[in-house]
């Protein structure tokens, strides 16, 4: 009889769970209000940069009219060929005030980059003693801006010899604290095993580190190269560096903005040059800050 009724349930056919499809409780009003939310806020976000590309093409009596208007009424080039005339008459020429900035921002965004990112993976995937006091004073180097650690910045450099050098900005780009607290929050979400198998299959560290694991965190290190190219891009480093020569684009564009009223127009054109760079470099790796943003990795 036992026998018949293990049977009797053995033989039971299986039925699939009912799964109800949660609906949406948004009637097609509530979509439509999102819908033209997103979009005031998208044009409140955009205004600054359509402003300033506007009135970089407006001719200088338009830039003086009140009430001020949003777009140019006769657009015109001018005031980007006055400011490419204004720096062909320095004694420097514009191409080094270019070669000073491009290479600060490669040479410091690629030391940044590589420095926070191994010192991120050791961080998240090895215990040694320190290692949480250490990454507690990485997030409390983050609580203080660039003003309060200038002076100190100043004397260690002056000290080392490298005030009036590329070095001066370059260096102090290597350790920026934020680098190192994206990766590492990042790497966190990789899963061990996936290095532990690595290993076994006769994997060096170095390849582990450059093969396995910065590619599954390339979202992060293209926000961490956003960040860092804007931040050395709009640098001026007056502070650190005098000599003409060694000036970078950003200094020698704002001292034509301040050059008074008739260089108003070519004032405009600066702002202009001086956000191309890091907006371009934002559109071409947006996907990839979008999903640092929303994600936090790979889980085991």
């Amino acid at each position: 009889m036992a026998k018949k009724q293990k049977k009797q349930v053995e033989e039971k056919p299986y039925r699939k769970p009912l799964i109800k499809k949660r609906k949406p409780n948004r009637s097609i009003a509530g979509d439509l209000f999102l819908y033209l939310f997103l979009i005031l806020v998208a044009f409140i976000m955009a205004f600054p940069i359509i402003y300033a590309v506007s009135s970089a093409l407006k001719p200088l009596d338009e830039l003086f009219k009140f009430p001020p208007r949003i777009f140019a009424q006769h657009p015109t080039t001018d005031n980007f060929s006055d400011l490419f005339v204004t720096m062909g008459k320095s004694w420097v020429t514009f191409s080094r005030y270019l070669f000073n900035t491009v290479f600060i921002t490669f040479v410091g965004t690629a030391g940044h980059l590589i420095i926070a990112s191994m010192g991120a993976f050791v961080l998240a995937k090895y215990e040694f003693p320190g290692n949480e006091l250490f990454f507690k004073v990485v997030t409390v180097a983050m609580m203080f801006t660039g003003y309060v650690t200038q002076i100190p910045n100043y004397l260690i450099l002056n000290k080392l010899g490298w005030i009036d050098t590329y070095w001066s900005i370059i260096i102090p780009a290597f350790a920026s604290p934020m680098g190192l607290f994206l990766m590492k929050q990042f790497m966190e979400g990789l899963p061990t095993s996936l290095i532990e198998a690595a290993k076994i299959d006769g994997a060096g560290e170095w390849r582990v580190f450059s093969q396995i694991v910065m590619p599954n965190v390339k979202p992060a290190w293209m926000t961490l190269i956003i960040f860092s190219v804007q931040a050395l891009w709009n640098n001026k480093a007056s502070t650190y560096i005098y000599s003409e020569e060694r000036k970078t684009l950003v200094y020698a564009l704002q001292q034509i903005q301040s050059g008074g009223i008739a260089r108003t127009g070519q004032g405009a054109a600066v702002l202009v040059v001086v956000m191309i760079v890091p907006i371009m470099i934002f559109v071409f790796s947006e996907s990839q800050i979008l999903e640092t943003m929303a994600s936090s990795g790979l889980k085991d």
